[in-house]
């Protein structure tokens, strides 16, 4: 069983999701979670050492969690950080002017 962090710091979370490639990590572990270092290494144009790195800091933003299997280590998506991000900072400019905002911005885009 996989445990999932309850605590989280907005800070680490924010600066793990500002890098692309490790966004595109939480993207392959949201397609199929629990992946080894080698599945996720496989996928990208990057070293093992520099996919490790990047797990290691998804890892203390508390976005990715992991569990061992044999002589593996398997990474699964914790989907509570950004949840707790998007009620924090999201939602709540979802209505209001910054909605109407939003919607006439894309109306006219559109015309």
């Amino acid at each position: 069983m996989v445990s999932y962090a309850v605590v989280v710091d907005d800070d680490r979370v924010f600066k793990a999701l500002a890098d692309p490639t490790r966004r595109l990590l939480l993207d392959r572990l949201f397609e199929r979670d629990g992946r080894t270092l080698t599945e996720l290494e496989s996928e990208l144009e990057m070293s093992r050492f520099g996919v490790a790195k990047h797990l290691r800091v998804l890892e203390k933003a508390a976005l990715v969690v992991t569990r061992r299997s044999g002589r593996e280590k398997l990474h699964f998506l914790n989907p509570v950080p950004i949840r707790l991000i998007h009620d924090r900072w999201i939602d709540k400019y979802r209505e209001g002017p910054a909605a109407l905002l939003a919607d006439l911005k894309n109306e006219l885009e559109a015309e």
